[in-house]
């Protein structure tokens, strides 16, 4: 049996940051993965959500239907009838602005000197949420080099689906939960792209 080649340099492991913008907003050039990692965010309007607790994972769920016929016991091949992609994070910062991405921006937010507020409507406005976009710079395998290098997963279209709870007590350390899922953005514009780092 041969020996199976391994190149260390493609594992991956170690945390992300998460940034949040407006659908629409104007993405960063791909030329901006830099050596410099994840350390360096994205310019405005895009807004660090800071500090995570569990991750940040991005997920497609794909869904494959079977072609069949009489004739042959056998599938006979496929065919992509559904996708779902979704992006999961435990926002720890429990900031009247974390809260807002988690519902969508559906609040009104204002800061005030020495105070800030969020009123949360209930009218039928608050049906009509706007959609968000998410940018996750984590680690890509590393360059050539042995150097560190950057993957960045741009999600152009999301909504928030959260169970948003303060809950107060002595051991529980509070997070907002949040699933964001993705949505077609149109025929023209993919509603994911990933840039990894290669020099």
């Amino acid at each position: 049996m041969s020996s199976i080649a391994v190149n260390a340099a493609n594992l991956v492991l170690g945390p992300a940051r998460l940034y949040v913008a407006p659908f629409g907003s104007t993405e960063p050039a791909d030329s901006t993965v830099t050596p410099n990692g994840p350390t360096t965010p994205p310019s405005s309007p895009w807004t660090d959500v800071g500090g995570t607790d569990g991750g940040v994972t991005w997920e497609v769920d794909n869904t494959y239907t079977a072609l069949q016929v009489d004739q042959i016991t056998m599938e006979v091949g496929a065919r992509l009838t559904a996708m779902k992609m979704t992006v999961t994070a435990k926002l720890s910062e429990m900031t009247l602005g974390n809260l807002q991405t988690a519902l969508n921006n559906i609040g009104t937010l204002a800061t005030n000197s020495g105070y800030s507020t969020l009123d949360i409507p209930v009218t039928s406005a608050s049906t009509q949420p706007s959609y968000a976009a998410l940018i996750i710079d984590g680690w890509a395998p590393m360059l050539s080099s042995g150097q560190p290098a950057l993957r960045r997963v741009i999600v152009r279209k999301v909504l928030s689906q959260v169970k948003a709870q303060l809950s107060y007590d002595k051991k529980t350390q509070q997070a907002y939960d949040c699933t964001f899922s993705a949505y077609y953005v149109s025929s023209s514009i993919s509603p994911v792209h990933i840039v990894d780092q290669t020099a």
